[in-house]
């Protein structure tokens, strides 16, 4: 794979992967990274033979959220709501994707990269790796709708817990509550998830485009308000001080000192 560029794409017949290729960087959500993501993302929702996407990770990561290395918090001259959204604004794009869509989760996946896995249809997890919504150990509020989509996926009690207290769960235990469909081992996620897109794609493509629809429109899934409420809940938690000593713990790999304001 070259390392040269933020976002991969390859098709194999019918199949198509998406695979974020910042692996020294643990796939962190950088403005390359999600430039590039949109941009595949367009192109692939105009693909009618496409029938099943896969979207993974290089390296040993999936994705691990924002790169607060970088200048993704920047909001130039949009409100700060508005700079917030357009941080998962790429990613929610999969909401547009009509065929069947696969989380090969090769790895970590925290913060922003859990909710990359959550708007995917199917999760394919690595037992060995860990998953967390870890926004309240960073001083932040949720964002990219997990606060919407996690109750939804792995029930409300559940997803208090693991959104109060921002604690990771191992890959087999994402299986046991219902947030992984799989749990296998690492070098085994690529190869399972590729297995459950061939099964799909071999099924009758416009029946499974409309039973997508069908399945979403029963359930109300509606991802996207819920998004832009939590960018605006979100942005106000990183005006705070405790988001920047969040922040700042992370970068120094210790434990953040949080004073409530």
């Amino acid at each position: 794979m070259s390392k040269d560029v933020a976002v991969l794409y390859r098709k194999e017949g019918s199949i198509g992967e998406i695979a974020l290729n910042r692996p020294d960087n643990r796939n962190a959500m950088n403005g390359e990274t999600l430039a590039a993501f949109g941009k595949i993302i367009d192109s692939v929702k105009q693909d009618r033979e496409l029938r099943c996407l896969v979207i993974t990770g290089s390296g040993n990561t999936f994705c691990s959220g924002a790169d607060f290395r970088s200048d993704i918090l920047d909001k130039g001259k949009l409100l700060p709501q508005e700079a917030t959204f357009g941080i998962y604004r790429p990613f929610l794009a999969i909401l547009e994707v009509e065929v069947p869509v696969i989380a090969a989760m090769n790895g970590h996946a925290v913060g922003g990269g859990l909710g990359l896995a959550l708007i995917c249809d199917i999760r394919v997890a690595n037992r060995e790796a860990r998953y967390a919504a870890n926004f309240v150990k960073l001083g932040l509020h949720s964002g990219m709708a997990i606060s919407y989509m996690l109750p939804r996926v792995v029930g409300l009690p559940r997803a208090a817990e693991m959104l109060f207290t921002g604690r990771m769960v191992t890959g087999a235990q994402a299986a046991e509550i219902g947030l992984a469909n799989y749990a296998v081992g690492p070098e085994e996620v690529s190869g399972k998830a590729w297995e459950l897109a061939r099964e799909i794609a071999a099924c009758a493509p416009a029946a499974v485009r409309m039973i997508k629809r069908s399945l979403y429109r029963h359930v109300n899934w509606d991802p996207r308000p819920a998004g832009e409420y939590e960018a605006h809940c979100q942005s106000r938690t990183i005006e705070m001080e405790d988001s920047k000593e969040g922040v700042r713990a992370l970068l120094e790999k210790r434990e953040p000192r949080f004073r409530g304001v």
